[in-house]
């Protein structure tokens, strides 16, 4: 196999480090938030992940792309990443249902890609100084046009993304599912979706700018708020339309953007993180339990301890053991839950995945109320 003759590509990072490598995917210029995901595998999943929105992705796992890329394995549409940082790059893949290798596959969804760099050193670095604003290039050579073009990209801070990811019309999954449950995307996955009408729900899916008044008329037994992308205190429209679902009383679920959403519904803060948790490998707590759990992570932002703590109507139900931050909380006395990890794991482990079945176990306990 002849192998792709490669263009040189640059990657500038906000504080002035500046990498050169090798093109991979798609030849452009293309910057956002840069970030780490420390996962060993599932890299099409992670890169199909809307809560990846805006951001550009560092590999820690050295080798990239040796099993290729399957449609199946999406998590939406197209890959939603703004860019891609790799060491060493499969330009070959030897997993016998790969559809296509995985430098066909960003090309096909305009990607921009850089591989060859020393990853472990990118992403110390990171570590140390936080996530900030990077930019990847193949075709702009020249360093300080490129800090011109790094000055444009927006700051995740403050950042509203949940309505450039959302569905655009409401639509019906698992039609005559013995429980109706009402989502808000705000920028979900699609496994999410699977592990819910793997249960039984017939869901209905409705853009994130949607009324609790549209919401209420589907009449659903529950009610489950999302992940997604971008700042949680940049959506009050999300936040109202919770305040609104908890005057039901019905039981409502919410995962990542959906937890913090419901916590900032509360009364209760976030805070943009210094470098996020991106990973299939953070352990949780389960403070109701008192059981440890391996967890699928992706977020930059995270819900203030102290305002839980302090809350008279929030309980904190999870907590990251690496970094004691906020992993789950739940309402008193109410059907409200919602956790930070990513239960549906995919990829990842699947230590979580009770939590699905603990909401069905609400929506059962509501009816027969």
């Amino acid at each position: 196999m002849k192998l792709k003759q490669r263009d040189k590509a640059f990657l500038l990072l906000a504080d002035g480090s500046y990498y050169e490598g090798t093109s991979i995917g798609s030849k452009g210029t293309s910057g956002g938030e840069i970030c780490f995901n420390t996962g060993m595998t599932g890299y099409q999943e992670v890169y199909t992940d809307p809560s990846y929105f805006g951001q550009i992705i560092v590999n820690t796992n050295t080798h990239i792309g040796n099993y290729g890329a399957v449609d199946l394995e999406q998590e939406s549409e197209r890959p939603k990443i703004n860019g891609l940082v790799v060491n060493e790059y499969s330009e070959i893949h030897s997993r016998v249902d790969g559809e296509s290798t995985l430098d066909e596959y960003l090309t096909k969804s305009g990607v921009v890609g850089i591989s060859g760099l020393d990853t472990r050193k990118i992403v110390k670095h990171i570590r140390s100084t936080g996530a900030m604003n990077a930019i990847i290039t193949s075709e702009i050579d020249d360093l300080e046009t490129l800090k011109a073009e790094l000055l444009k990209v927006p700051s995740m801070d403050h950042l509203e993304l949940s309505t450039k990811v959302t569905t655009k019309d409401s639509y019906l999954m698992n039609e005559g599912g013995e429980y109706k449950v009402a989502v808000l995307d705000i920028g979900c996955k699609r496994s999410i979706l699977s592990n819910l009408t793997d249960r039984g729900c017939e869901l209905k899916v409705f853009p994130a700018e949607t009324s609790f008044s549209e919401l209420k008329a589907y009449n659903p037994d529950g009610y489950f708020i999302s992940n997604g992308p971008g700042d949680p205190s940049a959506m009050p429209y999300a936040v109202e339309t919770v305040k609104q679902i908890m005057s039901e009383s019905k039981p409502m679920f919410g995962i990542c953007l959906g937890h913090q959403v419901i916590a900032l519904a509360n009364g209760i803060g976030t805070f943009k993180m210094h470098h996020g948790h991106r990973g299939l490998n953070h352990p949780v707590k389960n403070i109701i339990t008192g059981r440890s759990e391996v967890t699928s992570q992706n977020h930059g932002f995270a819900v203030i301890k102290e305002d839980v703590e302090a809350s008279e109507t929030i309980e904190l139900t999870h907590i990251n053991l690496n970094d004691n931050t906020v992993a789950g909380i739940r309402v008193k006395g109410k059907p409200f839950f919602s956790v930070q990890h990513h239960p549906e794991a995919s990829p990842g482990p699947h230590d979580s995945r009770y939590l699905f079945d603990d909401f069905i176990q609400l929506i059962k306990k509501h009816r027969e109320s």
